[in-house]
């Protein structure tokens, strides 16, 4: 196909399955986490806004194929959720403290997508609009606003290229970024996912293999419908020294991500409106969420200077190639971006690097800015 080689082609790609992935073990006690919303009440920005990450893997050996790692992820998320049984949890209103919002871990499950398209991973990877085309690789639908306990929080996405090469895409409720930021979950899975298929006791198909459950070489319509996009514009990642015992108050976390937000517009050239959305959390509890203005936030006063705002990485915060879902398979490229239709975003969360200090971790997403 010859427009396959043409680099401003933008693919299409063909959902095939859809199921829910639920913890191999009934979650007692439940777990819950408060959505803490400072001021007025919570927008409806959050019932939208999710982290998503593309890894994208080479076909290595002959066994290797997207539809075979679909299928045992089936058997091994199962196992991984137990380490964090919230990601398979559900938004809830409080019937009490004025319908404030939680997260409970109800066992209701993620959702999981398997797909193909009709490309090669190099010819997609080599694509003019590549990042046009990328939100197809992930699925996301935004939560019901109304009725949230419905709506899954956490979506896996198997896309199969023509080479037999395969992309896992993620997308995960900003509620819940910081879990699968702070706690390696990802990593905690992939080493999950290469244990059980070393100790399958030869069995060389997973349980659940959709080849073997459907013709998959004839064209088929998307079943699903999904609210997936790449309007994140840019992002920028930061990393702040405070000392240990420096009272980190909402004041200071305003400031921080007011300074940190300035110094993005400067470094990126893009500068964006008044208004942004906070995220905060100290903690693994609950997390805090803020709609802020520029004009509404003192000017940093805060002694910051170049030493200790430094940039930092995505596979800083991840750590990309230690996540192999095939042992020796690293990621030959990962994308990452938070989605965001209603202005920027500063997300704050602490490191594990403390030592004499605290490291927190600032990205900051300016949204494009469409003429």
């Amino acid at each position: 196909m010859s427009n396959q080689t043409d680099s401003s082609f933008v693919p299409e790609v063909a959902i095939e399955g859809i199921q829910s992935v639920t913890p191999m073990k009934i979650t007692d006690p439940r777990q819950t986490r408060e959505v803490v919303s400072a001021g007025e009440v919570v927008g409806p920005g959050i019932f939208q806004r999710c982290l998503n990450m593309v890894y994208y893997y080479k076909k290595e050996k002959e066994e290797d194929s997207g539809w075979l790692v679909a299928g045992w992820i089936k058997e091994t998320l199962g196992r991984a959720l137990l380490e964090q049984p919230l990601i398979c949890g559900r938004l809830r209103k409080k019937e009490r403290d004025g319908g404030e919002l939680e997260i409970v871990s109800n066992d209701s499950g993620i959702r999981m997508i398997e797909a193909r398209i009709q490309m090669n991973l190099s010819e997609f990877l080599e694509l003019k609009q590549r990042e046009e085309a990328e939100p197809q690789l992930v699925s996301w639908k935004d939560i019901d606003e109304r009725n949230p306990q419905f709506s899954p929080l956490f979506y896996v996405q198997v896309t199969n290229f023509q080479c037999g090469g395969y992309s896992i895409g993620i997308s995960c409720s900003i509620l819940l970024a910081d879990l699968l930021l702070r706690t390696e979950f990802l990593k905690t899975w992939a080493n999950i996912h290469n244990n059980i298929i070393n100790n399958n006791n030869g069995r060389k198909l997973p349980l659940f293999y959709l080849p073997g459950l459907k013709n998959i070489t004839a064209s088929s319509p998307n079943i699903i419908g999904s609210n997936s996009s790449k309007n994140s514009g840019k992002t920028l990642i930061f990393k702040i020294n405070a000392e240990t015992d420096q009272s980190l108050g909402s004041e200071w976390f305003r400031e921080v991500g007011l300074a940190c937000l300035e110094e993005a517009e400067k470094n990126l050239g893009s500068e964006m409106g008044a208004d942004f959305s906070l995220f905060v959390n100290e903690s693994l509890e609950p997390i805090k969420v803020e709609s802020c203005s520029k004009h509404g936030v003192l000017k940093p006063q805060l002694k910051l200077n170049k030493e200790s705002i430094i940039t930092a990485k995505w596979d800083e915060l991840v750590g990309t190639n230690e996540v192999t879902f095939r042992q020796g398979n690293k990621p030959a490229h990962v994308s990452y971006w938070f989605r965001s239709i209603l202005g920027g975003i500063v997300f704050i969360i602490p490191s594990t690097e403390e030592k004499t200090c605290k490291v927190m971790n600032i990205i900051v997403a300016i949204p494009n800015v469409k003429s």
